[in-house]
């Protein structure tokens, strides 16, 4: 079929920032009934529809605002896509006051309801984006994410996870005196070390836990420090990262060891002038 028209593109991002609106909100929506209203309004498959709906999510993930979980990012986009995703974010500029107070809300996951028997989830493959699809001017003022990141109860919540679930592992191993003596470094110590938890292997040897968390889905990037990348370098075989997500619902998580460049693609997207 043709490339999509600039009034078919329009039709599915008004819908999709409809959806967003909503979930960011707390309040319910159906998928399903948007995409049937949507073929109604246009002669697209329900798949190809879906598909659209990844390709927005790809584009908010670039500009750094929160996308709508369950729409995987798809890169593989109509530049087109970008300029009208855009037009929209100038045009309700009140979208903006929606993401920061997303971004600064609470995490609300109460620790004792985690199952940390289920909650480990295979990570996601590594993306080779092109370089068009990198950072550049962008609609938005902030970086959504990057706050989100930065809010200080969800990463609290994240570690407070992690320490826990890195105790239930190595109890459920047998491993009682290893259990006793995990620590959470940040905590007491401060975010500077690079780290966020140490623990322990099963063989007694030191696991460096870095713990990266969001209330949004698998797919959102992480950010982190020159310290923390230096700190992965240096200890590479040593170095975890723990990825939390949908902190606020099922909450999950992804495991990955090695250097940031070895299970994702890093972007440099800050420099340090020194006189």
């Amino acid at each position: 079929m043709a490339d999509w028209s600039d009034i078919e593109v329009e039709i599915v991002v008004n819908d999709y920032f409809d959806m967003l609106k909503k979930e960011l909100a707390g309040k319910p929506y159906n998928k399903s009934e948007h995409g049937r209203r949507i073929q109604t309004l246009i002669n697209r498959s329900h798949k190809s529809i879906e598909f659209k709906h990844q390709n927005i999510s790809a584009v908010l993930v670039k500009f750094g605002t929160p996308f709508i979980n369950g729409y995987k990012p798809a890169w593989n986009y109509q530049r087109l896509l970008e300029g009208i995703v855009g037009a929209h974010l100038k045009q309700n500029p009140s979208l903006e006051m929606t993401f920061e107070a997303f971004a600064k809300q609470k995490a609300e996951t109460p620790l004792l309801d985690i199952d940390f028997g289920k909650w480990k989830v295979p990570p996601p493959t590594i993306k080779h984006l092109l370089k068009e699809h990198m950072s550049e001017y962008l609609p938005v003022k902030k970086n959504f994410l990057e706050m989100e990141q930065r809010n200080a109860s969800v990463g609290h919540s994240g570690e407070e996870l992690v320490f826990e679930y890195e105790k239930w592992r190595l109890n459920m191993a047998g491993k009682e005196k290893l259990a006793e003596s995990v620590e959470w470094v940040s905590k007491e110590l401060g975010d500077g070390l690079g780290y966020d938890i140490l623990s322990k292997n099963l063989n007694g040897k030191d696991m460096f836990i870095e713990v990266k968390t969001t209330k949004l889905g698998k797919e959102t990037p992480i950010f982190f420090s020159k310290r923390e990348n230096d700190f992965s370098e240096n200890n590479q075989d040593k170095f975890h990262l723990y990825r939390v997500f949908d902190l606020n619902s099922q909450v999950k998580m992804f495991q990955r060891n090695g250097r940031f460049q070895d299970f994702c693609m890093v972007e440099a997207v800050g420099f340090k002038g020194m006189f």
